[in-house]
């Protein structure tokens, strides 16, 4: 085993492609050399990160973390090892939303329409990404249940959610929206302010429903007739479940504060195009946002505002801030170049690399999981060429609990992240910015 091991070591990276995915799980895999940025702390040079189990078990520089006996070592000297990237909004997996029958859609599940096999996936994995929120459409008031996904290998989505029981558990948030997506004729709002009124009224009933719940005292005979479009409601008045707020225009960004201070709900909100306008306003009410960075705006009117500033705008206001994707708006293969556009419009370097991983991570409440590399969190990192916001940097290697699942060396990998021809067999390209 130790002649094994010197073989692999001399290898380096290219070589490990020879391990198994069990043995990545169970033989401590120990990769040195790298500048590790592991978020949690000031970058790492010279650093070691040792994983086993599907987790992190040590992290820091040479000399100071222990290489258990009988690791597998993998040289990454040169590279960049960092967290696996967080897109805290997504349209991967071929899914939709609510259909045309309403506008209020709180019942229905993105799970029940996502394709887990979809090759959207392995843009995403090529990318960097290793923990998604997948959303339903923005074309109503309320598209239904998002669902938190881990980029791991799996057939079913429950291979790939963070919770135990897609059928029964709370495994994502709400998508919700305003703006002109869900303005059209009836049974639709015809304007911003109906639109406000309908959800209002949406939440009026779900308290209703949960004080019957409270009154029955866990008697089954007491209880109301259950509403499976009420429950998800309720779980969000708890505070059990996020609202995920796609929102543009100010007006619109501060109709959604207004909502969430009325019904108290956690709250994200998305998009938020003209930040640099309600940055105080979202600072004030303690609310974070996960923004989007357009190198070609154009599509939408409410969005024509929108500055790649917003970062460093709410960064300045103290706003916890994220990027994300809304792929396909920007494919997931860019992510990084989110928050370099937004390093250039003055956004710092350290908070810029925060809004790709322990942000998105903080407002899905998956920070004790993952978004930074720190002991006992899940084993996610990306290996790249060279410094993250750099226009020739290439992901490497997108590692997920553990298991190595994109590798740019390997060409039936590399065609996901050049693209081409026929490479995304099941993808489509859904738009809702």
């Amino acid at each position: 085993m130790k002649n094994r091991n010197k073989l692999l070591a001399a290898l380096g990276v290219a070589g490990f492609l020879l391990t198994g995915s069990t043995m990545a799980q169970e033989q401590p895999h120990v990769f040195k050399g790298a500048r590790i940025i592991p978020i949690a702390g000031k970058p790492i040079e010279n650093g070691v990160l040792v994983v086993q189990h599907g987790k992190i078990t040590a992290v820091g520089a040479a000399g100071q973390v222990k290489v258990p006996k009988g690791a597998t070592e993998i040289d990454v000297t040169g590279k960049v090892l960092m967290p696996g990237l967080v897109d805290t909004h997504s349209h991967l997996g071929e899914g939709s939303g609510g259909d045309g029958s309403g506008a209020l859609h709180p019942d229905v599940r993105i799970i029940d329409g996502i394709n887990p096999m979809s090759d959207s996936f392995k843009r995403a994995l090529a990318g960097g990404i290793t923990t998604v929120n997948v959303m339903p459409g923005s074309g109503h008031l309320m598209s239904g249940q998002t669902v938190y996904l881990k980029m791991r290998e799996g057939k079913t989505i429950g291979d790939l959610t963070f919770c135990e029981d897609p059928g029964s558990g709370i495994c994502g948030g709400m998508k919700m929206a305003n703006g002109t997506n869900p303005i059209k004729a009836a049974p639709f709002p015809g304007t911003r302010a109906k639109s406000a009124a309908m959800a209002r009224q949406l939440f009026l009933d779900a308290q209703q429903y949960q004080s019957k719940i409270k009154a029955a005292k866990g008697k089954a005979d007491k209880m109301p007739e259950r509403k499976p479009n009420l429950d998800p409601l309720v779980e969000i008045l708890e505070g059990k479940r996020i609202v995920h707020f796609h929102t543009h225009r100010y007006d619109d960004v501060l109709t959604a504060l207004r909502l969430q201070k009325e019904f108290g709900f956690k709250l994200v909100l998305h998009h938020v195009s003209e930040a640099w306008k309600a940055a105080d306003e979202i600072a004030k009410a303690g609310i974070p946002a996960s923004i989007i960075t357009l190198d070609s705006p154009g599509g939408k009117s409410e969005a024509v505002e929108v500055r790649n500033s917003n970062g460093a705008v709410l960064e300045k206001a103290g706003v916890l801030t994220a990027f994300h994707t809304d792929d396909g708006i920007t494919d997931s293969r860019l992510f990084m170049r989110s928050a370099a556009l937004g390093v250039r419009a003055g956004m710092s370097r350290e908070k810029a690399l925060e809004a790709l991983t322990i942000a998105g991570a903080k407002m899905l409440e998956l920070d004790d999981r993952v978004g930074s590399l720190e002991k006992g969190k899940d084993a996610d990192f990306i290996i790249l060429n060279g410094e993250p916001f750099s226009v020739y940097t290439r992901v490497e290697q997108t590692w997920v609990e553990g298991k190595k699942r994109f590798d740019l060396s390997n060409e039936d990998d590399k065609k996901f992240a050049t693209g081409g021809y026929n490479t995304y067999q099941s993808d489509v390209h859904y738009h809702a910015h």
